[in-house]
């Protein structure tokens, strides 16, 4: 994987770890304990292939380990591998629409020319001067449309015909879709007019026709893809562009019988985005939240916060059946306190384990989501974030699909319109953040090998190596060289190598394998997969943001059986037989998505934190769209 994937242990989790371990750790070094020192212990015999034959082995000079060791020559700098990085984002710049192409196209004869083509060709002169402004591919797709097609769309006789009036509807509808209206906007010519100065008549409905098909296109754009390129946010966005026929669409608009229902089917046509779009609808129709409470609040028992009170309102309100006697005397001595004293403790673990939180009585962002949710504002937002998300997927979503809400930490097996499988997953940690992007599945592997990726042998591998040589022959790993052959780590000068590292080196099958007993791939540039691990405790956690990049599935067997339409007793007699690998016979897409607002299994919209801090990039990246378009002085356009 690319700097982030596979096992990664963040300062908390250690900590368990570390506890749960004791006397190893005081043994062993770090590394140890994060990658798996020590004699690993193989499963039953027969369970895994043997080991490869003594001629495939390489065997070291006799006397070159200790030279590695004291070799008097300097090592060389380690040059850490870095991840993805976020971007500063660059909207598209608008041009100036160049309308000379068309007057060629005013001066050819048609050979059966229509009263509307007459008309257009004698309005053309009314586009000089005229300063429209557009996406670069949208200003050229008119000039492409209008020379081929010298008619009007919008305009019939003198007037905006019933076409161009509900399209300009369905513009001025755009907010209830998460866009913004004002990207849309059209002047529409008024009915009344002097029959004395029709140049000034023609002039208007050129400008109008041209100006309502660039702002119909930026729609249809908008709709279809999103206003935000996503790979420009970051490296960790990774999508595939979207064709979109700018041409094709302005002659679909002109042949369509039904212009709203052409420029609405632009939009994801699936029962998320139907669902979050009912959303956003009622939220704007809804009053603000009575009780708001700071979502980033942390507070641990004896801290003094402002929020408590708010809380200990909402507790009173909402879970009043957990209040019996003892609660009651404590509550109305302390419901106005701003320390959170140990009396109260009690009850808000008594409240998180209702609300299927931990019951550790620390009131942090998840017991704050749950118990008062967040803001009409920030609901608001994320929903709209939501649905500019949605449009850089498929409209389509499939059927059977895998899909991975991050924020969420959870992975869901979806067939048809049901949700068949649902689990808990563990994510990449901050600093090592799993990607957004979807592909498709294709092949379960059984008691996996673990190839290391080149980020984890420099940064975290290459220190221990370049002390302890042999560290990793003792330790359950292989090294290759670049003919395929194994090799001894203790063979090998480490200290020669300060980037990449000519060899790979894999964790054979047992069961401290960081990729526990399976894992699921559907391979990609970020080798992200879905995987087991050893590390079973961290699913306990509410926020499940600890590995380097990978996915891991509390349930991998169910899922293993979910994607290969097979069972569980299935999955348990290929782990018995040891490593092996198995194709997914179907086509299945995975979404590997990232939504702090997304539908659950019956259409109600869930609010979760945001993990990596996305929906402030997109944020700023829509801004910066909405900046770019918005009009220009005119010594400003004429500048662009």
């Amino acid at each position: 994987m690319t700097f982030k994937k596979h096992i990664a242990i963040a300062p908390a989790a250690l900590a368990l770890v570390l506890a749960g371990a004791a006397q190893q750790a005081s043994a062993q070094s770090l590394f140890d304990v994060l990658f798996g020192g020590g004699r690993v212990e193989r499963m039953s015999r027969g369970e895994f292939p043997p080991p490869p034959r003594a001629d495939r082995m390489v065997r070291p000079n006799a006397s070159s380990a200790p030279r590695h060791r004291n070799n008097a020559v300097a090592a060389k700098p380690i040059e850490k591998i870095t991840g993805p990085v976020y971007y500063t984002y660059k909207a598209d710049p608008l041009a100036q629409v160049d309308f000379t192409a068309l007057e060629a196209a005013g001066k050819t004869v048609s050979l059966e020319p229509s009263l509307e083509n007459n008309a257009f060709r004698e309005a053309l002169p009314g586009l000089q001067d005229f300063d429209l402004f557009a996406e670069k591919d949208i200003a050229k797709a008119l000039t492409d449309y209008y020379s081929a097609n010298p008619d009007f769309i919008w305009v019939s006789g003198a007037t905006a015909n019933g076409r161009a009036q509900d399209a300009v509807r369905v513009l001025g509808e755009a907010e209830s879709y998460g866009l913004d209206a004002a990207d849309y906007t059209v002047d529409v010519p008024s009915a009344g007019f002097s029959m004395d100065d029709m140049a000034a008549r023609q002039r208007d409905l050129i400008r109008f026709e041209m100006t309502l098909s660039a702002r119909a296109l930026r729609y249809v754009r908008d709709a279809q893809n999103g206003r935000v390129d996503p790979n420009r946010i970051s490296g960790y966005h990774d999508f595939p562009a979207k064709p979109l026929d700018l041409v094709g669409t302005l002659k679909a608009l002109a042949e369509s019988g039904d212009t709203r229902a052409y420029l609405e089917s632009r939009h994801p046509q699936n029962a998320e985005f139907r669902a979050l779009r009912a959303e956003l609808e009622s939220l704007e129709a809804s009053a603000e939240n009575e009780i708001v409470v700071d979502p980033k609040l942390l507070l641990k028992p004896g801290g003094t916060s402002p929020e408590l009170p708010k809380l200990l309102k909402l507790i009173q309100r909402d879970h009043s059946e957990l209040i019996d006697d003892k609660y009651s005397e404590v509550l109305a001595r302390l419901d106005n306190s701003e320390v959170y004293d140990k009396e109260l403790v009690p009850l808000v673990e008594a409240v998180q384990k209702k609300l299927g939180l931990k019951p550790d009585g620390v009131v942090g962002p998840h017991t704050v989501s749950k118990l008062a949710g967040t803001s009409k504002a920030d609901r608001i937002q994320k929903v709209i974030l939501a649905l500019e998300e949605m449009r850089w997927l498929p409209s389509d979503l499939g059927s059977p699909r895998v899909f991975i809400n991050q924020p969420a930490f959870t992975a869901s097996y979806i067939d048809g319109d049901q949700e068949k499988l649902k689990m808990r997953v563990i994510i990449g940690r901050p600093a090592n953040q799993t990607s957004f992007f979807y592909d498709e599945i294709e092949q379960v592997d059984y008691n996996p090998y673990w190839g290391v990726p080149q980020s984890i042998i420099v940064n975290e591998m290459l220190p221990r190596l370049r002390s302890d040589p042999g560290y990793l022959d003792r330790s359950g790993y292989e090294v290759i060289n670049s003919k395929g052959k194994r090799i001894p780590s203790s063979s090998i000068n480490w200290g020669q190598y300060g980037g990449k590292v000519p060899f790979s080196i894999r964790q054979i099958p047992s069961e401290a394998n960081a990729l526990g007993e399976l894992k699921i791939l559907f391979p990609n540039k970020h080798a992200i997969y879905m995987h087991d691990t050893p590390q079973k405790g961290l699913f306990n956690r509410d926020s499940r943001a600890f590995s380097h990049g990978c996915v891991r599935l509390k349930d991998p067997r169910g899922m293993a059986a979910a994607v290969l339409d097979t069972n569980l007793d299935h999955v348990a007699r290929k782990l018995k037989a040891g490593h092996s690998s198995e194709r997914v016979s179907r086509k299945i897409p995975v979404y590997v998505a990232y939504f702090t607002a997304w539908p659950d299994a019956s259409g109600k919209v869930e609010y979760f934190n945001d993990v990596y801090d996305r929906d402030t990039h997109l944020k700023l990246a829509i801004d910066k769209v909405e900046a770019a378009r918005a009009p220009k002085a005119p010594e400003t356009a004429q500048a662009l």
